[in-house]
């Protein structure tokens, strides 16, 4: 039976393939499903203290090296793949021409890996280490196209090109909208590298990674470039309002934002009657804030009325804050749906956030909302109107087990007493 039913699907996926091939083309669109090119650069540090010789008994470009030769073969045909150094070339001690020193080594596109192995072997520690115009440089590389960006910055130290933050330097590029993540590996990083990283890579929802081998360098960058191919879904990029009536009205997706401290933004959702309506909303705290923050998720009708919150709040550091809601509208008593208007539900995030006066606030903190509308539950009755979720009547027994448990036993003990008294 299973043989059978396997030939049947071959078949028929065979007679499905050739009638896609055999189907004309319209005109000016040669692949209209096809997917678009998820892009990568590398970024590597080639500064003086690449030398040291303490990765496995080699020195750290040497570790580097080998690794980038063992992803360059790995990489996947779809991925456009390019590389970017920082202080690979100036060898003075200007430290203004040196904090310039930022190239790309390859360019972003089509991986050519004899090429792109053979410039890797030219590469030789030299000079400072500019990490925000390398990050510049790099957003630069990787303009245009719809498919995912990604750098891998590799570095083995902080920034010496100070006052150019390059956590601030990540922040302006995520503020852009782009999708831009920067994961960061840190080769045996001291504490102030470190947290310079670890800023960088949350300031663009990137990752950070401490590495200490050969094997992990490796390990690590293949599976950046493995996800850049298989990239989860692309929040859509929206502006929320100061008003719900001027506020973008937004379809079930992913969303993303950016709010300023203690600011207040609105979206609109039309909600039919039998769906309900689920959000949630994640603020990320890419930089110091103060104790004592929270974020406010809250739906309305567009009178002012407010309909459910959801809310969280929290005290000391964070790296992401959520809370979300449901709303389900009863169906409507009509029994011609479809004639029935939506009602326009307005969303309000609000956070809490506040920062020290060295703090820098601009750009805003980086906001992910999610929107789904789903069906609503089959009876007015379900508890999951009132968070219970379906497992209520399990409670209400149980609650009313211990009621007549209660009194029975509060009727025997008094019984018992009675009797004893009258003994």
């Amino acid at each position: 039976m299973i043989t059978r039913k396997r030939l049947a699907g071959g078949v028929c996926g065979l007679l499905a393939a050739m009638t896609l091939a055999l189907a004309p083309t319209p005109a000016g669109a040669d692949e209209p499903d096809a997917k678009p090119s998820p892009k990568v650069e590398l970024t590597l540090d080639v500064s003086g203290s690449m030398r040291a010789r303490d990765i496995d008994g080699q020195s750290r470009m040497a570790a580097a090296k080998q690794a980038f030769n063992e992803v360059l073969d790995a990489v996947p045909d779809e991925v456009q793949l390019g590389i970017r150094t920082l202080g690979a070339n100036y060898r003075g001690e200007d430290r203004k021409v040196g904090c310039k020193d930022t190239r790309q080594l390859y360019p972003v596109g089509p991986l050519n890996r004899t090429e792109a192995k053979t410039a890797v072997a030219t590469l030789s520690p030299t000079g400072w280490t500019p990490i925000g115009p390398a990050l510049l440089g790099a957003a630069d590389d990787l303009k245009g196209g719809d498919g995912s960006r990604r750098i891998v910055l590799i570095t083995d130290g902080e920034d010496t090109c100070a006052p150019l933050d390059p956590c601030q330097v990540a922040r302006d590029i995520a503020a852009k909208g782009i999708h831009l993540t920067v994961d960061t590996l840190g080769l045996l990083p001291d504490a102030k590298t470190r947290n310079q990283l670890s800023c960088i890579a949350e300031a663009t929802g990137g990752t950070y990674t401490s590495v200490q081998h050969t094997k992990e360098l490796r390990d690590r960058v293949h599976q950046l470039v493995d996800r850049a191919a298989r990239p989860v879904v692309t929040p859509v990029a929206t502006e929320g309002a100061q008003q719900c009536a001027g506020a973008p009205k937004l379809k079930p997706g992913l969303y993303t934002d950016r709010e300023k401290f203690a600011e207040h933004r609105w979206y609109r959702v039309d909600v039919r009657p039998g769906q309900e309506l689920r959000s949630s909303v994640s603020i990320a705290a890419d930089r110091a804030v103060n104790n004592d923050y929270g974020v406010l998720l809250r739906a309305s009708t567009v009178h002012g009325r407010e309909i459910v919150r959801g809310a969280e709040a929290g005290d000391g550091r964070t790296d992401v804050i959520s809370s979300g809601l449901r709303y389900p509208k009863a169906p409507s008593a009509s029994s011609d749906d479809d004639g029935s208007a939506p009602e326009t539900v307005c969303l309000q995030v609000s956070n809490s956030f506040s920062a020290p006066a060295s703090v820098k606030t601009d750009p805003g903190l980086p906001v992910e909302l999610t929107v789904d509308l789903v069906d609503g539950p089959d009876d007015a009755s379900d508890a999951a109107f009132f968070g219970l979720g379906h497992g209520w009547w399990l409670l209400i027994s149980l609650a009313l087990t211990g009621l007549v448990a209660g009194l029975l036993w509060g009727w025997i003990s008094r019984w018992r007493v009675t009797v004893w008294r009258t003994r």
